[in-house]
């Protein structure tokens, strides 16, 4: 049985589509039912709508400071949409606990850094910084605390000598596609945190051609 899975969203969306991509596939595990977020003309939203996924917008301006308020209504979305596991996807506001506990070991995270290496932001300029000689991504489950809940994968890039952050970021971006929708499998098959997704992703590039499904 497909996980009814919803993506939340601030800005343009690859990473909704690469899950979208992986959705696609009647074999896999989760199905996008909703694309949702705080940002009314955010990219993903147009990017949801044109793949056949029912797109929402929810601004959090005319709710001020009071993020519970505003995550009261997302809520309420997604338990509308019958939403079971929550995605985020370049959700740029940080989550109270309201939302949190909702979807407590049901919610991922991507992050752009090798964690428990450089959470927050700028992770690509600080990697470089720091003269790492790998870098990459994690998927992630969402706690109350940034950036340090459990984690369910990562793939690695190496860091090359002429590298900016920009560069770096491409790099990074084409395993964080790679690596969002295995991450979300795994968890949709209940198979997140066993030994065998950590030998299977922990830490290693993901091959092009590696099965979703």
């Amino acid at each position: 049985m497909r996980r009814r899975t919803a993506v939340l969203l601030s800005g343009r969306g690859s990473n909704l589509s690469a899950l979208a991509a992986a959705a696609g596939n009647p074999a896999y595990p989760a199905g996008i039912v909703l694309a949702l977020s705080n940002v009314p003309d955010a990219p993903g939203l147009a990017l949801a709508a044109a793949a056949g996924i029912p797109a929402r917008a929810i601004d959090h301006r005319p709710f001020g400071r009071d993020r519970a308020a505003h995550e009261r209504v997302l809520l309420g979305a997604l338990r509308e949409a019958g939403a079971e596991i929550l995605c985020l996807a370049g959700y740029m506001r940080r989550l109270s606990p309201l939302l949190v506990n909702a979807y407590a070991g049901r919610m991922l995270n991507i992050h752009p850094s090798l964690l428990p290496a450089f959470p927050g932001l700028d992770t690509h300029a600080r990697a470089l910084a720091a003269g790492v000689k790998l870098h990459g991504c994690t998927v992630h489950l969402v706690t109350e605390a940034l950036d340090e809940g459990p984690i369910v994968a990562q793939a690695a890039v190496p860091v090359l000598p002429d590298d900016t952050a920009a560069t770096l970021a491409a790099r990074v971006l084409v395993q964080e596609h790679r690596l969002y929708p295995l991450a979300l499998a795994l968890l949709a098959r209940g198979e997140a945190g066993t030994a065998a997704a950590a030998d299977a992703c922990l830490l290693n590039p993901l091959p092009a051609g590696g099965s979703l499904a």
